[in-house]
Parts: structure tokens; C-alpha cells; sequence
């Protein structure tokens, strides 16, 4: 709705450079062609903002069950494919690889598929990660025509494990698609990047082998991540800064926290004010 919005608002102002009698394109208009132009967008047919969020509902973040069942789906077609000996396997990994990938840094579809193997960066205050301290989004949301933006999302504790899932991907199962001096970090059979077809279809695959909702898509892995770190309590510039949005307002549409972390707010909250009634209990 806001991008329609944006489109009914640009061919308003263009019309009304053309209708306005300033510059003569009414009358010249009339003489040639014997009709005037007029303004088509006005306030009756518009489509009003009326709501502060105009994103689809069905994007919601996805609970901790979800996300395990999710990569519980992924790693059993690994399995599957192992036991029956198919070459789907290798695929599948990738495809494991790139959810939990997904999730772990909060990326939007175009920058996990544009990631390349320099984007894995090291965190100097968090040497245990090795190379994947981080990953450098060279290829996030771009906004009124410029360059895509730029940004550095670092790898949080409570998603370190996606260390393991990398490094197995980068120097085990990678290897194997035979990418030759390719520098994409997912690749296809083909030795070539994913494509956005690609890195959709694999998340459709887990989700319906899972049974979630089919209303589900992958950016709601991106919403889940930045719904549980504030559920972990990180700062909200510094979410905000991990999802690469320029104000708070934007990561607060995307969060979504549950009924349990709002219970635990309101209990610290009444703990931090009544200590002697929580002790006497």
C-alpha cells in the first residue's frame, strides 16, 4: 500500500505541473487538441494512510518452535537424501546453510543471495568466531534511487551457533559444488549464485515440509531475528543498526514479541519496584 501510495503521489504532482496555468501546457493543449489535461489523483479516490504500518499481516515473526521446526525440516532432507543416496544432498545443506544464515543476521532476501565469501568478517573483540564474526551487507535495501546500503552485522551471542553452520558450509560442503574461483558464498550445482527464485524455494520447501502456514515467507525469518533480539534484551539502536534501518520506528514494525517476554518486562519491572514483596514470596 505505501509503495501505491507513492506511485498515485508522484503522477499527482506530474499532473499538476501539467494542469497548472503557469506554463501554458492547458491552453496549448486546448488548441491542438481541443482538451485540456486534467488531475486525475485527488482526495476522494485516493488511497487513504490511515495506518501507521502498511506492510502485509501475514508477515509476522516466527515463534522459537517454528524456527526449530523450520531447520529441523531443512536438516531432514539432508537426511533423506544421504539415505537414499540422491544428489540432493549437497543441495539441501546449502539450502540449511542459507536459512540459518537468514535468520542468524536478520538479511532480507537480495543480500543473502548477493553474500560473498569476503563479506565473512572478523570481529577483533570477538576472536573465538574465527571469520565469522560478521557479515558486510554490501547489497542492502536501497531507498529514492540511490546506491544500495552498506552495513555490518555482527554475529550475537545467543546466535553463535551459526559459526559451526558456516564454517561447515564454507570449507566442507561448498567445496564440493566444485565454484572454482566464484566468489558467491551460496552456489548452485551449476557453479553459479543462487538466484532469488532459488533462495525463495528453499525456504518454501522446509517451511511446507515443517507444516507451517503457507502464508509464511521468508522475510519473516527476518523479522524473528530482530523480534528476538529484542527479546534478549539488546539495545534498540543497536538492533536497529543489525537490521540496517535508519530509525527505530521501522525495527518496531518488526517486532513482534510474545506474550511470555511481555510478562517477563512487566515482572522485572514490578520486582525492580516492590523487592520486599517478591522476597516474602
Amino acid at each position: 500500500m505505501s509503495t501505491g501510495r507513492g506511485y498515485e503521489t508522484t503522477l499527482a504532482l506530474f499532473m499538476s505541473f501539467v494542469t497548472d496555468r503557469r506554463y501554458g501546457w492547458s491552453a496549448e493543449c486546448l488548441e491542438r487538441f481541443g482538451q485540456a489535461p486534467q488531475q486525475i489523483f485527488h482526495e476522494d479516490n485516493r488511497v487513504a494512510h490511515v495506518a501507521e504500518y502498511g506492510g502485509q499481516p501475514d508477515r509476522r515473526p516466527l515463534t522459537y518452535d517454528e524456527i526449530q521446526a523450520l531447520f529441523d525440516a531443512a536438516d531432514g532432507r539432508v537426511e533423506e537424501a544421504q539415505g537414499r543416496g540422491r544428489k540432493g544432498a549437497l543441495t539441501a545443506m546449502r539450502d540449511s546453510a542459507l536459512l540459518k544464515t537468514v535468520y542468524a543476521y536478520g538479511l532480507r532476501r537480495n543480500e543473502s543471495q548477493m553474500l560473498d565469501l569476503p563479506d565473512l568478517r572478523r570481529a577483533p573483540k570477538r576472536p573465538q568466531y574465527g571469520r565469522y564474526g560478521g557479515l558486510y551487507v554490501r547489497y542492502g535495501k536501497a531507498s529514492k534511487g540511490s546506491p544500495p546500503k552498506r552495513r555490518t552485522v555482527l554475529t550475537v551471542k545467543e546466535f553463535d551457533w551459526i559459526t559451526d553452520v558456516l564454517d561447515h558450509w564454507v570449507t566442507k560442503v561448498r567445496p564440493a559444488f566444485s565454484p572454482g574461483k566464484l566468489a558467491a558464498l551460496f552456489v548452485t550445482e551449476r557453479s553459479g549464485r543462487m538466484s532469488l527464485r532459488g533462495v525463495n524455494k528453499a525456504f518454501t520447501t522446509a517451511r511446507d515440509a515443517a507444516g507451517l502456514p503457507p502464508e509464511l515467507d521468508l522475510h519473516c525469518l527476518r523479522h524473528s531475528n530482530i523480534t528476538h533480539l529484542v527479546e534478549c534484551d539488546y539495545p534498540e539502536k543497536f538492533v536497529s543498526m543489525q537490521a540496517g534501518h535508519n530509525y527505530a520506528s521501522t525495527t518496531a514494525i518488526y517486532t513482534g514479541v510474545s506474550d511470555e517476554y511481555r510478562n517477563c518486562v512487566v515482572q522485572r519491572a514490578l520486582k525492580g519496584r516492590h523487592p520486599d514483596l517478591w522476597e516474602t514470596e
